[in-house]
């Protein structure tokens, strides 16, 4: 039964939106637990998958910062106000101390920390005037220069000829100096330096190539285009102005949060520049807006496994179109979603206004639950990029390309970004192919994400599954990050690897790159999943649903996300189980005549080609 041309009330979308936002967070639930339970079983878990896997808890990310305060008792600690005023003769150990502090704030950040200089770990304010500010600020500098870091002022309160970074005091009795300062730690090598993945997604028009363009090359737009022409590929792009593919870009910050740019005004650094030159990098990944490239976008948001979502909206046109679509994916990722408002300079204040108040009530509807915090300030930019640990929180800037008016926000807020995101290094190598290259000279390239584990070059790997099922034996000739050839990559990180023996048309997008051993791994061509369907079950239901791949078996995994969508239907779910067999349906009742494809013909609802849903 088919239900394609039945118009959905205005209260079942209601529903069905609340009910993918709730079993999003359902998910995340379940995949925690199971982390849980091979957390309690020992440091790997065995799966069916032919690999162990090793994880780490993630509950409840927004309550890590409660670790970070250090509220037990500390009666026994030497305060850090002590470390940070000592100028007496244990000065030089108490600087010692302090350093100790510092590294292992920059362990946890990856290289980087937020320090708040005037407030203990747990939140008492230690009073300072001017004067210790000034003391404070010296010896801290002094400690992160032992760890080859740089401090960044980011923001001060109460301090005297505190210049840009002085946003006034908290309240009428906040008389002490306090500030926000970052700390980043220069990388040794170029495996250390931090990234951050972000997609840019939005609907066709919305800015967003031409925003890449701004902030990447640093120069602003001519109002046509001017700045996204070198965030093409081909020359379709060029001509009519739309991303049809996806598009990589990054941009770099040093030890001190400044942008890595050329000093020459229009030249545009290359990637090993960048990359050489940064302690942190920004990955864009710019995807198409265009309906008839859905797919494609859909694609690049799930392969690139960003840390971020960039919603752009042009302030004209307002959230229409394939921005609702974008956002509803990012939503069901649970992926964190920040917005920027484009084209100010050239939308009547009456239209912005419109633009504003609908996409604050798209944001507090029952299906993205987000809390809008409009960025207009330099303390607003600190305050919201240090608590988007909290995925409640959705930061909305609005700018202008032409102007430039509000982009050093943005910059600003990207640079204090925090890492998000959970890897495990530990775990068996395990590498996601998101697009394929033919390199001359070099051979078949592959670029993705390590979703676990630790490779090296040289090391022996196995590519797969073909069409068949079967995996390829290779090597990994080299190993590229932001095209700099590194010798190991771990888990989080993109990279690119040459691979030996291997033509380009044996790889595909899709493929898994997995370390060698005497066992093949397993593949799947039919698997069952816990996962709400928008309209072949009914709108906001769960249900236990088989799926059967059409073309050809995959390597999956218990506790996997699945995201499917076909014209106004969408779906999620995580993977319960490997393997289906059809002579058994999920549901005992529905038992009835099984066709040749595997599908239950009656008492059931069919989704075609994918798989049953029963």
């Amino acid at each position: 039964m088919s239900n394609k041309h039945i118009k959905q009330s205005l209260q079942d979308r209601r529903k069905g939106e609340s009910a993918l936002s709730d079993f999003s967070e359902y998910v995340e639930k379940q995949q925690t637990a199971q982390r849980q339970q091979h957390v309690r079983h020992g440091s790997s878990a065995p799966s069916d998958s032919g690999y162990s896997s090793t994880t780490r808890n993630e509950e409840h990310a927004e309550l890590d910062i409660l670790d970070s305060l250090d509220l037990s008792d500390t009666t026994g600690q030497v305060k850090l106000k002590q470390l940070l005023l000592d100028t007496g003769p244990t000065a030089e150990e108490s600087l010692v101390q302090l350093s100790n502090a510092l590294s292992n704030r920059l362990l946890e950040g990856h290289g980087e920390a937020l320090f708040d200089l005037g407030q203990e770990d747990n939140g008492e304010s230690m009073g300072f005037s001017n004067e210790q500010w000034s003391t404070a600020l010296e010896r801290l500098r002094r400690a992160a220069a032992v760890l080859k870091a740089d401090c960044r002022l980011l923001m001060t309160r109460n301090v005297k000829d505190g210049g840009e970074e002085e946003v006034g005091p908290f309240n009428d009795k906040d008389k002490s100096c306090t500030g926000k300062i970052m700390i980043r730690q220069k990388p040794a090598t170029v495996e250390d330096v931090i990234e951050t993945r972000i997609a840019v997604v939005g609907n066709v028009d919305a800015g967003k190539s031409t925003m890449l363009g701004v902030l990447v090359k640093g120069n602003l737009d001519d109002g046509r285009g001017k700045a996204r022409v070198s965030l093409f590929r081909h020359k379709h792009e060029i001509e009519s102005g739309r991303t049809s593919s996806v598009g990589m870009e990054i941009m770099g910050y040093d030890t001190h949060g400044e942008v890595v740019a050329s000093n020459v005004p229009g030249r545009k650094l290359s990637w090993e520049e960048i990359g050489n030159r940064s302690a942190k990098v920004i990955s864009f990944t710019d995807l198409a807006g265009h309906e008839r490239y859905l797919r494609t976008t859909v694609f690049g948001l799930l392969s690139s496994s960003p840390n971020y979502c960039l919603l752009m909206v042009a302030a004209n046109n307002g959230l229409i179109g394939m921005s609702k679509e974008h956002l509803g994916i990012a939503l069901a990722l649970n992926v964190p979603v920040m917005v920027v408002i484009t084209k100010i300079d050239i939308c009547p204040p009456q239209i912005l206004a419109q633009t504003i108040t609908q996409l604050t009530k798209i944001l507090k509807s029952p299906g993205a639950r987000k809390i809008p915090i409009f960025i207009k300030n330099r303390e607003d930019t600190v305050n919201t990029a240090t608590q988007f640990v909290s995925q409640r929180i959705c930061p909305v800037f609005q700018v202008s390309n032409v102007t430039g008016e509000c982009l050093d926000l943005v910059r600003m807020f990207l640079n204090i970004l925090p890492h998000h995101g959970y890897y495990d290094a530990e775990a068996p190598f395990e590498f996601h192919v998101n697009d394929t290259f033919s390199v001359p000279f070099v051979g078949t390239v592959v670029s993705g994400v390590v979703k676990s584990g630790v490779i090296h070059a040289g090391d022996q790997i196995l590519v797969g599954p073909d069409s068949l099922g079967n995996f390829m034996a290779s090597h990994i000739r080299s190993i590229e990050r932001k095209r700099i050839p590194v010798p190991v990559c771990s888990a989080g990180q993109s990279a690119s690897f040459a691979l030996k023996r291997l033509r380009r048309k044996d790889v595909r997008k899709g493929m898994v790159v997995l370390p060698k051993l005497d066992t093949p791994p397993k593949v799947h061509r039919e698997f069952t999943a816990e996962d709400i369907d928008r309209a072949y079950i009914r709108t906001g239901d769960r249900a236990i649903v088989a799926f059967r791949f059409v073309q050809r078996p995959e390597y999956l995994a218990v506790g996997d996300k699945i995201l499917f969508r076909e014209g106004r239907t969408k779906g999620l779910g995580i993977v319960k189980g490997l393997g289906y067999d059809p002579q058994y349906p999920l549901n005992p009742e529905a038992r009835g005549e099984v066709n040749g494809n595997g599908q239950v013909v009656e008492g059931t609802t069919k989704r075609a080609g994918d798989g049953v849903a029963t």
